[in-house]
């Protein structure tokens, strides 16, 4: 059904793009957000960029995204963190609408995962109800729940709650993690599964320093109540009072400490950067470098989705880890981690993917778009693909879990050696991906989806993209 839906929005992306166009493409207006932080540490810094003119061949301005399902999943969370406690007590209620009848709701529970698990991370659930009769609870695994609910027909929705618990990992390379009063919140809720068209994604849980979720877009309400004197970053629009919003994102995150905050604009999004003060890292730094990356992608496939774009640089991370509107990452992480981690705005933020299932999708095409920007794409094609991945960048994470050591050049850089071998010029290969990007906003794409828009500059893109192990290419549910 979706594969049908998507092929009529590609004829409609299609049909709007104009080949040759020199437009300039800007992010779109977005509401302003107040982002909470001590003002006694607040570096302001005001940074407005003009984009440059759009990608030969294709003005992403111009091509029309999709809506988002109105019938998606709406979470409204009450949460508080207690240092004391080394926990994060909540609730979350959630309004459900299947599109396919179930007799059952699921909950991922990420932080029971092996590697946060391991650091002394763990999720417990309390009571649950269904439209306020009590339902039983039963653990399949670490990481799913399962709520026996009877029968639920398609199309009605469901008022669903429950209570959780979340003990914090201390001192862990992880989304979810302490470190003295630094708390990053990341994987962190129990939330539904439900991918429309296919029903439950239930896929494992991964050892690999990734992530196994499916990104299925929904709205947040969260209410987060944490110590006083400490920052809090987030995904959405902070609307005070400890309350933040979001629509149609795959989740939520924040990150919360003692910060020395940096703020900006990207065109017309706000932005604010926030460094812990046990690092010797410059918040202003990352502002410079986070402005023109996220004019420059928003050039190259489209507005930028969300109304601000706010980044928490805390210890004990390596790299960096997206959420949607919010990105983690660690220390001295100011250019190519940074760049990707923006590009995941587009490419799995805003076109979502199974991440267990298909962790190609978004960090292949995060890491073109970083080539784009860094203009380190010459230097992808010259990395060696390790015989364990080459041609076989389409695998599952529980492939990769067996290979760490292949993980990262032949899923992160593979796909950036698949592109281009399409024989058409970088210009054309984004010109596709913002028409992707266009025609699979807010929705769960698969291989397929994406072989379809490349086949728009590159007909003979299907048997390249299987040559590079790209060929499990179902059709969408």
């Amino acid at each position: 059904m979706r594969r049908f839906a998507s092929a009529i929005a590609l004829a409609l992306v299609f049909g709007a793009c104009a080949n040759g166009s020199s437009k300039d493409a800007s992010p779109t207006t977005r509401r302003s957000t107040t982002t909470k932080a001590a003002p006694s540490t607040t570096a302001s810094t005001t940074t407005t960029l003009a984009a440059p003119p759009a990608p030969n061949g294709c003005d992403a301005s111009s091509l029309k995204r999709v809506e988002p399902r109105r019938d998606r999943t709406k979470y409204t969370i009450d949460a508080t963190l207690d240092l004391a406690a080394n926990q994060v007590r909540g609730s979350l209620r959630a309004l459900f609408t299947p599109d396919k009848a179930t007799d059952r709701i699921v909950m991922r529970l990420w932080p029971n995962g092996p590697t946060t698990a391991a650091g002394g991370g763990r999720m417990d659930l309390g009571d649950a109800t269904l439209d306020g009769r009590p339902v039983a609870l039963s653990l399949v695994n670490a990481t799913t729940a399962v709520a026996a609910t009877g029968p639920i027909p398609a199309t009605t929705a469901q008022r669903f709650a429950v209570n959780f618990v979340v003990t914090l990992p201390r001192d862990v390379d992880e989304r979810l993690s302490r470190v003295g009063t630094t708390v990053r919140l990341g994987s962190w809720l129990p939330l539904l599964p439900w991918e429309p068209g296919a029903g439950w994604t239930l896929d494992p849980p991964t050892t690999s320093n990734a992530e196994a979720s499916t990104s299925i877009h929904a709205d947040f309400d969260v209410h987060l109540v944490t110590p006083p004197g400490l920052t809090v970053l987030a995904s959405g629009t902070d609307r005070g009072d400890r309350t933040w919003s979001a629509s149609a994102v795959p989740d939520w995150a924040a990150s919360i400490g003692d910060f020395t905050v940096a703020r900006g604009l990207a065109g017309t999004v706000p932005v604010v950067v926030g460094v812990d003060k046990t690092l010797n890292d410059s918040a202003a730094m990352y502002l410079s470098a986070v402005t023109p990356a996220l004019t420059e992608l928003a050039r190259r496939y489209g507005a930028y989705p969300w109304p601000a774009y706010t980044l928490a640089i805390t210890p004990k991370l390596k790299g960096g880890i997206e959420y949607p509107g919010h990105v983690m990452q660690g220390p001295g992480t100011n250019s190519r981690t940074l760049s990707h981690e923006i590009a995941h705005q587009w490419f799995y933020a805003l076109v979502g993917s199974d991440q267990g299932r298909d962790p190609w999708i978004d960090e292949g095409l995060a890491s073109w778009a970083e080539a784009q920007v860094e203009t380190t794409y010459r230097s992808f094609l010259a990395k060696p693909i390790p015989a364990g991945g080459a041609g076989r960048m389409g695998e599952a994470m529980p492939y990769w879990d067996q290979r760490h050591g292949a993980y990262y050049r032949s899923v992160y850089v593979q796909p950036v050696h698949a592109l281009g071998a399409l024989g058409v010029s970088t210009a054309a290969v984004d010109c596709a991906l913002a028409r992707f990007v266009a025609a699979n906003a807010y929705r769960v794409a698969v291989p397929s989806s994406v072989v379809d828009a490349l086949k728009t500059v590159a007909p003979n893109a299907e048997a390249v993209i299987a040559r590079f192990g790209g060929q499990r290419l179902r059709a969408a549910p």
